[in-house]
């Protein structure tokens, strides 16, 4: 088949972005072609980038600001997303068209209101054309704070998502599904998100052989990894925490890494985060200008990495996040063969933790006994190789490419393809 991919932005690190490359994956080693569609696409994407698709493109922005934060919509506002989602489904018609689509995946497009003349304009044509399709939801609109107070309401009941005959929901944990089907009365399959488990994690080389010195770690540092972007949700002030009851770990002095950028939601969170480390005397690092999306040397000739070169030296991770949608980076981490500190969010309460992996779990709250848990995986190498290896078994397990592979083809066989 000829397969598209549909969405905002299909470009960079994002969580969206990441899964739809593995779902991409398996659709090509399962002898599909797989074609692309986004306000902005990674360079070499087979596909077609329509500008207005992106939530960054001004007229979707003006849109956005105005649908939400208020219930009273302003004159033209109904006009405006009529017009841009008229424009929107012609390009999603040019793209069908273009690349002869046998079945259509919209990432995220159909769950989350960034661009609502998107949403619309995806609704409009699926209900036209009978085209096969799979809605991918990563995070739903009633998940966001932000977009609850709006004048859109019947747009988002028709479109976010919408409920319509030959379009299969997928969602990424069992809350959403649960949610999904209680709000909307909609039923939904479950795909966690992968990891590629069979193709053994990068090690030391050549490029990254120096990386703890080139971020100013001595040898006997402990590097403490936090592979997350820098917002509220992330919970960085308990690992901050955790590191102040930890002090020196058999002399050894700890240093928080911090390893994707500031500013999604201003830079408030980060200046609080280093003030508070500041006054408690831990060693926080914020180095996202050192990391990027490929290896390369910047105008200085400084060394900028991929996250993966993080991973490879890294001692412990923080994962404390209070919300997560999945958690990308704990899967990463078990990848890696890392001992990890989990708060214990919501979905990992519900479908991550109770199949039995070995971490630090805590509560919203660093406990002593927290502390002890992870002062024995620092100091105790066979109480760290015991819990690694539970926990890669039990990733590969749950979630592997292979796991995305058959709930893929439980998918397809359920949709009603044109013979």
């Amino acid at each position: 088949m000829n397969v598209g991919f549909v969405s905002t932005r299909l470009a960079g690190t994002d969580g969206v972005s990441l899964e739809t490359g593995k779902w991409a994956t398996i659709f090509e080693r399962l002898g599909h072609k797989v074609y692309y569609c986004a306000g902005e696409l990674d360079p070499g994407l087979p596909g077609l980038s329509v500008p207005e698709m992106h939530f960054t493109h001004p007229e979707v922005q003006w849109i956005h600001d105005r649908a939400f934060g208020s219930a009273d919509a302003v004159p033209d506002l109904g006009a405006r997303i009529t017009s841009l989602a008229s424009h929107l489904r012609e390009s999603v018609q040019r793209f069908v068209s273009a690349f002869e689509l046998d079945l259509l995946i919209v990432e995220n497009a159909l769950a989350i209101p960034m661009n609502i003349p998107l949403g619309l304009a995806l609704t409009e044509f699926i209900v036209q054309t009978h085209i096969p399709t799979i809605a991918h939801h990563h995070d739903f609109y009633w998940e966001r704070e932000r977009f609850l107070i709006n004048c859109v309401g019947d747009m988002l009941d028709r479109a976010f998502p919408p409920d319509l005959p030959g379009l299969r929901h997928v969602v990424i944990n069992s809350i959403a599904q649960g949610e999904l089907r209680r709000r909307r009365g909609i039923d939904s399959a479950v795909v966690p998100n992968v990891f590629d488990f069979d193709t053994p994690a990068p090690g030391v080389d050549e490029f990254n052989a120096d990386l703890r010195a080139d971020l100013g770690l001595d040898d006997d540092d402990l590097f403490i990894l936090q592979p997350t972007r820098v917002v509220p949700r992330k919970g960085i002030e308990l690992a901050i925490e955790l590191l102040r009851r930890l002090g020196q770990v058999d002399g050894r002095h700890p240093v928080l890494v911090i390893t994707h950028q500031a500013g999604d939601e201003g830079l408030d969170y980060l200046q609080a985060l280093q003030n508070r480390a500041q006054q408690v005397g831990v060693d926080l690092r914020h180095v996202a200008d050192r990391f990027g999306t490929a290896r390369r040397l910047d105008a200085q000739g400084g060394k900028v990495y991929v996250l993966w070169d993080a991973y490879v030296h890294a001692d412990f991770v923080t994962y404390p996040s209070r919300i997560e949608g999945f958690g990308n980076a704990l899967i990463e981490t078990i990848y890696f063969k890392k001992p990890a500190l989990v708060n214990r969010y919501p979905v990992y309460a519900a479908d991550i933790g109770p199949l039995g992996f070995d971490f630090v779990e805590i509560d919203g709250a660093v406990t002593d006994a927290a502390v002890e848990e992870t002062r024995d995986f620092l100091t105790d190498p066979e109480r760290r190789r015991m819990a690694v290896e539970r926990n890669f078994r039990l990733g590969r397990e749950h979630f592997s490419y292979q796991v995305l592979r058959e709930k893929l083809g439980v998918l397809l066989n359920a949709l009603p393809f044109r013979r």
